[in-house]
């Protein structure tokens, strides 16, 4: 014996059918709502109330909610509406004053505090007389409402120098000796110094990992004094040239330059070095040793595009991979052992991947 018609007839277009089918896939959207949009399509194919009750598990006035909803709006009808709740403790008054709190910088309110957070709003609000008591999950849902985070902050970089013509120039300068093909006599290394490189000496020596426990590192440890360490990266072969100084001044730049002459083949008649405008790398003795060194041809890095020096890229690699846990002897130890590293890597030497997507992105700055 069949069971009792169907008491909607629903119609879907093609672009709800298709909207309903993705809902009821989803993994990420509300399970209510998923239960809702198979409901629909079940009662789309003329299957009767009863059976997509049974095929649900809800009841049959439950199905039949969602049926007149769908037929009613649509879609959007399946969505959960908004209801009342409690009627709110405070009024629009104290939550101008929250969001206006949270929009200033707490020194400007007479605060000794670096930010704000829902705990130190609320003990303002109480302080300065707006309310008598208010809690801390108050205070954070009416920022939420906002959008506001004022615990949360952001570290950027004001213009030193204007994004002017000079400042495009130097980075199209930049793009070229990056992305153009060389001549046989020409290379480009990427120069900086990494300063301050503590020798420290734990007071135990590390324990390599065993099943179940990682590497063991004692946290004590003696300081030996630090290193600097000058280095240069050829941008297109990977080759790493470095030597370590106790101090960093345009002595040992000098030097640095005059190890790069001897290491570099004679037959490099153009050596560009891409460096940052510190002091140390366009002093008066620099200039005056660059007169009597033709072959080397400086190129330097606009103020805070320090990024742009690919030497920072091998600069990162050298701290995740051998500075991390610092364990040397003496400085004499921490030279020897970065002196390792660099003569390591150098045996198996690449260059970074800075493609067309990479050109690219740089040729949007120029454009802005």
């Amino acid at each position: 014996m069949t069971g009792p018609s169907q008491q909607y007839k629903i119609n879907i277009s093609p672009k709800d059918k298709l909207t309903l089918e993705t809902l009821k896939r989803s993994r990420k959207r509300a399970h209510s709502l998923v239960v809702r949009a198979a409901i629909i399509l079940l009662l789309a194919l003329g299957i009767s109330l009863s059976e997509v009750s049974r095929r649900t598990q809800l009841s049959r006035s439950i199905v039949r909610k969602w049926a007149e909803r769908y037929c009613a709006n649509g879609v959007r009808g399946l969505e959960d509406q908004p209801r009342k709740g409690r009627p709110p403790v405070f009024d629009a008054e104290v939550a101008m004053h929250i969001i206006k709190i949270a929009c200033e910088v707490p020194v400007e309110r007479g605060r000794s505090l670096d930010k704000w957070d829902c705990a130190e709003i609320a003990k303002e609000l109480i302080r300065t007389g707006v309310v008598s008591s208010i809690s801390v999950e108050t205070v954070r849902r009416i920022l939420n409402s906002q959008k506001l985070k004022p615990w949360r902050h952001h570290m950027w970089l004001s213009e030193k120098k204007p994004r002017d013509q000079a400042f495009c120039d130097c980075v199209k300068n930049l793009i070229d000796l990056y992305f153009r093909p060389l001549a046989s006599g020409e290379c480009v290394l990427s120069v900086d110094e990494n300063t301050s490189i503590q020798a420290r000496k734990r007071i135990a020596e590390i324990k390599a990992a065993t099943p179940g426990t990682p590497v063991l590192c004692e946290h004590e440890y003696e300081r030996k004094g630090a290193l600097n360490l000058l280095a240069a990266f050829d941008t297109r072969t990977g080759k790493v040239y470095g030597k370590c100084y106790s101090r960093k001044r345009q002595v040992e730049f000098i030097d640095f330059l005059e190890y790069l002459d001897k290491e570099i083949p004679k037959e490099i008649t153009k050596i560009h070095i891409v460096c940052d405008n510190v002091p140390m790398h366009h002093g008066k003795q620099v200039v005056k040793w660059l007169e009597s060194h033709s072959r080397f041809i400086f190129h330097f890095t606009p103020v805070h595009c320090s990024w742009m020096n690919q030497i920072e890229q091998w600069f990162s690699i050298v701290k995740r991979k051998r500075l991390t846990i610092s364990h040397f002897q003496s400085k004499g130890d921490l030279e020897n052992k970065l002196n390792l590293f660099i003569e390591q890597w150098n045996e198996t030497a690449h260059a970074f991947r800075w493609d067309d997507k990479t050109r690219k992105k740089l040729e949007r700055i120029v454009q802005k």
